[in-house]
């Protein structure tokens, strides 16, 4: 019996929630959903030129887990780019390494240090934010 999955560690939440075919209906029914935990893969070894051991570190996994994710998610996108599919970000295994917030009117994501809850967007001083809770 395999023993369960640990939660990757993520250093920071995706800007956005997804991408849309430009020029082509995408049909909905045919969206591709990319785990957080395989988006943080993608930014740290494609976006941030990390390898494979430093990657596996930062989100506290074992470098064989973080293979098989990257290989998942290199899976997923091709699909999306060659079949004009909409992508969806969300969910997986994970733990955040730091309290994150998000604007709602601004959308932007945000952090602050401490154990305070955060009253107001730093940006546009609104007062509409959420915490981004892990999945």
């Amino acid at each position: 019996m395999a023993r369960p999955r640990n939660n990757s560690k993520i250093q920071i939440p995706p800007r956005v929630k997804g991408f849309n075919p430009q020029g082509y209906y995408a049909n909905p029914s045919n969206e591709v959903n990319l785990n957080i935990e395989e988006f943080e893969v993608i930014r740290l070894l494609d976006y941030e030129n990390l390898s494979q051991l430093e990657a596996s570190k930062i989100m506290e996994i074992s470098r064989p887990s973080l293979t098989r994710i990257y290989d998942r998610a290199r899976k997923k996108i091709a699909k999306a780019l060659i079949e004009a599919s909409p992508i969806r970000i969300e969910g997986g295994k994970i733990v955040y390494d730091e309290t994150w917030y998000e604007c709602l009117t601004c959308r932007s994501h945000f952090n602050k240090p401490g154990d305070d809850e955060l009253k107001r967007c730093s940006l546009c001083s609104s007062s509409d934010i959420l915490k981004v809770e892990e999945a």
